[in-house]
């Protein structure tokens, strides 16, 4: 095992505080969990079951949901705090300095807000949080020893510069005519599905990207840098390598082919950005008077960040099922996850 992964190993023991005979038993070591071991909710099952398939539309979009709020949001910052694609089509200090100002407050209020309720005001408390463990301080694996800080360094920095150099390329693709565009009156249909392929989209491209990310020279030289965040909160969510940004970004290079309005542009960005804050929030669902309102970290990816080689993707999309690096939550799971870390790095 190289000396980056034999580093995290020693992170994660020394900030549970239990010796290393314990820790072959992690799976066990959770402050809470859903069920065990995991289900298959991707709706890309076969036979296909139309009845899921309804629920899963109903849960998603007729509801108050992460992609009904993220999308609220894209419509708001259409209104009314973006610049018009028309004012693109010349690169201006003006309207980009705009684009940048929104992005930084969008991600700044969103992860800020939802750490403040979450770890400063503990607005509730240790519930359906997954890890026992607090945020990292005190530490010199984190730039300024601090690793909400080091999140935010990264986030605000890198983050919010490439996410806007991305989005400034497209609306200018788009005011130029070099890209296609739609209206919801022109196409209504396409308009609506195009909601939904969104996010599908963003899970396929995450997949393997995130799969050549933790090929061993991409892995110890980029991809760490996030994995520092074993025990995640909504700043690491978006807090990444440069170059990681860059490649998690390409996603967004889906709207220079394919046609599209605006609205779905900024519903993309924000499924990026401050979407990461959310799932990457370490609690399950957000509680009002003991009630689950709204989902948002998944044990999925929790399981990925304390042992790295294996739920690439996320639950919607049936790779890491199909290739055989789904980890269930169950100990025999966390074993091949662990020989197959071995095999990998040697």
């Amino acid at each position: 095992m190289p000396d980056e992964l034999q580093r995290e190993e020693k992170q994660t023991m020394s900030e549970t505080k239990e010796p290393p005979e314990q820790m072959q038993d992690m799976g066990r070591d959770w402050n809470y969990h859903p069920d065990l071991p995991l289900q298959n909710p991707s709706i890309f099952q076969w036979p296909p079951n139309p009845a899921f398939l309804i629920r899963w539309l109903m849960r998603n979009w007729l509801t108050l949901s992460e992609r009904v709020l993220m999308l609220g949001l894209a419509l708001v910052l259409w209104w009314v705090f973006y610049p018009s694609v028309e004012t693109a089509q010349s690169f201006a200090i003006g309207w980009i300095l705009q684009v940048w100002l929104v992005n930084f407050v969008m991600i700044f209020t969103v992860a800020g807000g939802l750490h403040w309720y979450f770890y400063m005001r503990r607005g509730q408390g240790k519930k359906l949080k997954f890890e026992r463990r607090e945020q990292g301080r005190n530490n010199k694996l984190w730039d300024f020893s601090d690793q909400v800080k080091d999140n935010m360094f990264w986030s605000l920095g890198s983050g919010v510069l490439q996410l806007t150099g991305f989005q400034v390329l497209t609306m200018w693709l788009m005011a130029n005519g070099y890209t296609p565009m739609i209206t919801f009156a022109e196409n209504p249909i396409w308009f609506l599905a195009l909601l939904v392929i969104i996010p599908m989209w963003s899970a396929f491209h995450f997949y393997w990207v995130h799969r050549l990310l933790h090929q061993p020279f991409l892995y110890k030289r980029v991809h760490s840098l996030h994995h520092r965040n074993v025990n995640i909160g909504p700043w690491s969510g978006f807090a990444m390598h440069p170059i990681e940004h860059f490649i998690y970004l390409t996603t967004l290079c889906i709207h220079w082919v394919v046609a599209i309005h605006p609205i779905h542009l900024y519903f993309h960005i924000v499924f990026q950005g401050p979407g990461a804050a959310m799932t990457h929030t370490g609690y399950e669902d957000l509680l009002i008077k003991d009630k689950r309102w709204l989902a948002l970290g998944t044990f999925y990816h929790q399981l990925h960040h304390r042992y790295y080689e294996c739920n690439y993707g996320n639950q919607e999309m049936p790779w890491d099922r199909w290739f055989g690096t789904f980890h269930d939550g169950s100990d025999e799971a966390t074993a091949e996850t662990r020989a197959r870390k071995k095999r990998m790095f040697g």
